[in-house]
């Protein structure tokens, strides 16, 4: 017998699907193509079988179509010829009475990727998005997004994007959210399907209809519309209502976005909400699943910038299990810290403690270090906690320790007694880099109060020579003047043989640099020393970093339910900044308008961005000065930001000169020749609407990214703006306006 996956085996499998008998008898037959299937998911090739399998696929037996089926939507790209014999099938297929039978042709139709697929399966998708069958409906629905797909560079018919919003009134609900998503897919480019007040208030009302999924996905695109007034907004917000007690946590995230958008004019409204999504992101923090838990603390973390004492009643649901892995543990440990008050100090101490032993070195250190950040606030606490601790001699621990009391004796002096009576003997169990500049720096700026710290000096000079690290070098010599400065004599001669080897035997630059400056520092005097090395030991006002003001719920309002309070806005930001849209319009609230549908204008409330030469009157000789223009470029969000294509090769420089004449002034700009170029410009009209923009070179897609901000929210005057900038760029390059 052929050994699996050998060209025997693929080749006996071909004579039994042109076995007449084993044809005659359908469960052998389908047998034989369930082994066919199996080597084709463990990556065995068997595209030989394709013209056997074409010829089983004419067949009343429905699982039988589905396994050809999946079988010639994996080959046909790989056998475009052998797969046109199939197209017949399908075409019979798709007006078979069974409806099970029509949306699995259709499905397969549709997935075949292989070219001129596009001829044979418009007809069938239009046929089907008028099917009976709900089951038919939605297949043809996701068939026009992959037909779109695979024709992207053709124009966009505006006839099946009309009938596709007419079918959001579907009876069915998930025909419904396949339109949305269809539709969402196919006008990309246009901004992506619009949300107008039938459209939204109708997806709100059919809410109910919809399964876990449905919702958590009508609830995303809800998030374009804007209600025209209050009385809107509260008729909204109560159909939403019931939402926030839904079981699935993605349905509880999509309806307390909506609310904390919607409600951004009411701020206890948005109080009000997540008080009451409370309950839903602890059992979140809770799950089984990792993904869930790890994303509902980030969630968690964000509330707390807002609302430090929202989750102060519920501190033990934060605390680690031993299964748990270290990622969530690292943040359950973050929120520990920012949960710690007076009543729940000491158990959350308590808590930390127990994670500073912890068999995972890196966790025990992070724990370590969260007690230090609890330490500015109840210092004597947690200083006997770690003082404790490295009566435990384990060189992370000791390490970990060290650098905490190095921090915290700088943001909180009134430590600096307890942490150098702890110090003496640390020495011998500090094996890594960073802990030995923590210990030599503490040493060298509170020597004084050590009575070993020369001593302990000049052990780590003796073996400087099998010292690696250059940073301790540097610390080690740092710290010996300084402690030179109160203790001379007992580090005169140290001091010494430390200078003399960092000038004369030490290859590392920046060391022999730092030993040059101090060698020269002392030949200029000990009161010079004093001046430049005497400075303050701690400096509490950076623990005011620690405090900072709460943020506003409408800071991260629109990042709620996103990747965003995993990843950190800057980093998300980076990652996502290949895929900006073409035109993005913001508007005061920060709301999207709707843009980008083909269908009626009445209907669908379509906002074209337009030039209205009557609305926009740019004023001459407009001053500016560059620190003004700095805070309100930091201080203003992005109105629009538009790519417009520019050809290779032209002088960008001519760009300011050309703005210059319709009365839009550069304030800095990039020199010629410079990757990436950047222009800053500034720009005022006669309702004393100040425009800033930011001209960006893309050398990538030699395009010029445009980013207006304006300091009066008028949509009016932004869209006759706007096309001017494009006008006189698109002109400078040569390109057709």
């Amino acid at each position: 017998m052929p050994y699996f996956g050998s060209e025997d085996a693929v080749k006996e499998l071909k004579r039994s699907l042109a076995n007449p008998n084993i044809q005659a008898d359908r469960l052998r037959y389908r047998n034989v193509i369930l082994k066919v299937i199996r080597f084709m998911t463990q990556g065995v090739d068997v595209s030989s079988v394709f013209m056997e399998l074409v010829k089983a696929s004419a067949t009343v037996d429905i699982v039988q179509k589905k396994l050809v089926y999946l079988y010639m939507c994996t080959y046909a790209a790989l056998k475009p010829d052998l797969a046109l014999l199939a197209i017949n099938t399908l075409c019979k297929d798709c007006s078979d009475p069974n409806p099970m039978v029509r949306g699995l042709a259709l499905r397969s139709m549709c997935s075949l990727r292989m070219p001129g697929i596009q001829e044979y399966i418009q007809q069938p998708i239009l046929s089907g998005l008028q099917d009976k069958a709900s089951y038919v409906r939605r297949v043809a629905v996701l068939g026009c997004a992959k037909m779109h797909a695979q024709q992207s560079d053709l124009e966009l018919d505006g006839a099946l994007v009309n009938e596709l919003y007419s079918m959001l009134r579907d009876k069915d609900p998930i025909v419904m959210v396949n339109c949305l998503r269809a539709l969402e897919e196919m006008l990309k480019r246009e901004g992506g399907v619009v949300i107008n007040r039938p459209i939204a208030h109708h997806l709100l009302n059919r809410m109910v209809d919809l399964d876990q999924w449905g919702q958590s996905e009508v609830l995303t695109f809800l998030l374009r519309y804007k209600p025209r007034n209050e009385e809107e907004v509260f008729d909204i917000l109560n159909l939403l209502d019931p939402f926030l007690k839904s079981s699935h946590p993605s349905v509880v995230m999509g309806a307390t976005k909506l609310f904390l958008i919607l409600a951004t004019d009411f701020p206890h409204v948005q109080t009000d909400v997540l008080v009451r999504v409370k309950g839903p992101l602890l059992s979140a923090c809770t799950s089984e699943s990792r993904e869930l838990c790890f994303t509902a603390l980030c969630h968690v973390r964000e509330i707390l910038h807002s609302m430090p004492g929202h989750f102060n009643g519920h501190y033990k649901k934060f605390f680690c299990s031993y299964a748990e892995p270290h990622y969530i543990k690292y943040q359950k440990m973050n929120i520990l810290c920012e949960l710690v008050n007076d009543e729940n100090v000491q158990q959350i101490l308590e808590e930390l403690k127990v994670y500073c032993t912890d068999v995972s070195e890196e966790l025990a250190q992070a724990a370590i270090f969260a007690i230090g950040s609890i330490a500015r606030t109840y210092n004597e606490k947690c200083v006997d906690i770690l003082t404790g601790l490295l009566e435990l001699q384990h060189e992370h621990i000791t390490s970990a320790v060290i650098q905490t009391f190095r921090d915290l004796v700088w943001l909180s002096p009134q430590c600096a007694t307890a942490v150098c009576e702890a110090l003496p003997g640390c020495e011998d169990t500090i094996q890594d880099n960073e802990g030995k500049q923590a210990l030599v720096w503490l040493l060298g700026m509170h020597g004084e109060n050590i009575s070993s710290a020369p001593y302990v000096l000049e052990d780590f000079v003796e073996n400087v020579k099998m010292e690696t690290s250059p940073a301790v070098k540097m610390e080690l010599l740092t710290a010996l003047v300084r402690l030179f400065i109160s203790r001379p004599a007992e580090c005169q001669d140290t001091l010494g043989r430390l200078l003399q080897f960092s000038i004369e035997e030490e290859t590392n630059m920046a060391v022999r640099d730092r030993g040059l400056f101090y060698y020269r520092l002392l030949l200029s005097g000990i009161e010079e020393v004093k001046r430049v090395l005497c400075n303050p030991k701690s400096d509490p006002s950076l623990g005011v970093l620690e405090d900072q003001p709460d943020r506003p719920v409408n800071s991260w309002a629109r990042d709620f339910n996103t990747l965003v309070p995993v990843y950190g806005k800057e980093r998300w930001a980076a990652l996502t900044a290949h895929r900006r849209p073409a035109l993005e319009l913001v508007g005061p609230s920060g709301d999207t308008p709707e843009a980008g549908c083909m269908a009626s204008e009445e209907d669908k409330g379509i906002e074209k961005l337009e030039a209205d030469p009557e609305k926009l009157t740019l004023v001459t000789d407009v001053q500016i000065d560059p620190e003004h223009f700095e805070n309100n470029w930091a201080t203003l969000e992005v109105a629009c930001r538009k790519s417009v294509n520019w050809r290779s090769g032209d002088n960008l420089d001519a760009i300011q000169a050309a703005l210059q004449v319709v009365n839009i002034y550069t304030i800095a700009r990039s020199k010629s020749g410079t990757t990436p170029w950047k222009a800053y410009l500034y720009a005022e009209d006669n309702r004393e609407c100040m425009f800033l923009m930011e001209l960006l070179h893309e050398t990538q897609t030699d395009n010029i990214q445009i980013t207006v901000k304006q300091s009066k929210g008028s949509k009016a005057a932004l869209k006759s703006f706007v096309p001017l900038v494009e006008t006189v760029i698109r002109t400078v390059s040569g390109l057709k306006s």
